[in-house]
């Protein structure tokens, strides 16, 4: 492995479409993966490695502040600006009426959606280089019933994202807001349980073409 090299930056790369996502960037670029599983990012090395490609594992909380900011300076020191980040990692609590959503949910999901987003885009936009992409992906539940915590978080995540990407219109890096189909993932099991999953998109199909869409395949 090279010193420099193109490096694309995926948090929630642990399981679903985060773990599509890096598998598959990393035909084109050295992956830094980060997730809260280490045994699931382990089998992702796997299976990068199985396709010929690199990665360097990252096995930590997205909402841990000081290590993320480590990891961003760690991975600048070493390689330079990146050229990808794909940011995936989302907590959705359980549904419920809107009146019984409890603290730990809330706080949970704020932290996860809404804050450590906010963090990451301070970090990450001085590490992407100018030409580089950040990518995001909407999931619209904003006043559903019973998704009072995911659709909130959620929503206010991608104004955020929504902000940043006006912003950078001109001078870049470029801020991508992609929509995925309806994924066979885990969360969405939490979800809807008992729907047919053979009607959902599978993860790896919808990282190919995600990404493809986005420019970077």
């Amino acid at each position: 492995m090279t010193d420099k090299q193109n490096i694309a930056l995926v948090t929630g790369a642990s399981r679903g479409l985060g773990a599509a996502l890096a598998l598959e960037l990393s035909k084109t670029h050295h992956v830094v993966a980060v997730g809260r599983t280490t045994g699931a990012l382990e089998e992702l090395d796997d299976k990068i490695k199985a396709a010929g490609g690199t990665a360097t594992l990252a096995p930590m909380d997205i909402t841990n502040k000081d290590a993320m900011a480590h990891l961003c300076r760690s991975i600048h020191d070493r390689w330079g600006p990146i050229s990808v980040w794909a940011h995936t990692a989302i907590y959705g609590p359980a549904l419920m009426p809107t009146p019984d959503l409890d603290d730990k949910g809330w706080t949970q999901a704020w932290n996860t959606n809404v804050e450590a987003t906010r963090n990451l885009i301070l970090m990450v936009n001085a590490l992407l280089r100018e030409d580089g992409t950040a990518l995001f992906f909407a999931d619209d539940r904003a006043g559903q019933k019973f998704f009072a915590g995911y659709g909130a978080t959620k929503a206010a995540q991608m104004a955020m994202v929504q902000s940043w990407a006006a912003e950078n219109t001109k001078l870049g890096p470029r801020v991508v807001i992609a929509e995925p189909k309806p994924l066979a993932t885990s969360m969405r099991a939490r979800f809807f349980p008992g729907e047919d999953r053979s009607q959902l998109a599978p993860v790896d199909d919808e990282a190919k073409r995600l990404l493809t869409e986005a420019g970077l395949a």
